[in-house]
């Protein structure tokens, strides 16, 4: 079974990480939100945390926005 996750993306963070705060994640990444490089790291940084793959991980919803949706598929 797919799951959905609210993140909120903290870019140009010094202290790049995943936390989780107010029900959902929270995701600083060091890129600037620019020609998708956050939404990569975000991507990169969401697959460290789960210990899956980048390519299990979908943004589904809120590519340009701070809130994002992304769907985590079974592998």
């Amino acid at each position: 079974m797919n799951r959905i996750i609210q993140v909120k993306v903290i870019p140009k963070a010094k202290n790049p990480g995943v936390f989780e705060e107010d029900g959902f994640l929270k995701v600083k990444v060091h890129s600037p939100p620019e020609k998708g490089k956050a939404n990569k790291e975000v991507v990169e940084s969401l697959a460290n945390y789960f210990g899956i793959k980048r390519s299990d991980i979908l943004l589904v919803d809120g590519e340009t926005s701070q809130y994002k949706t992304f769907m985590i598929r079974n592998s």
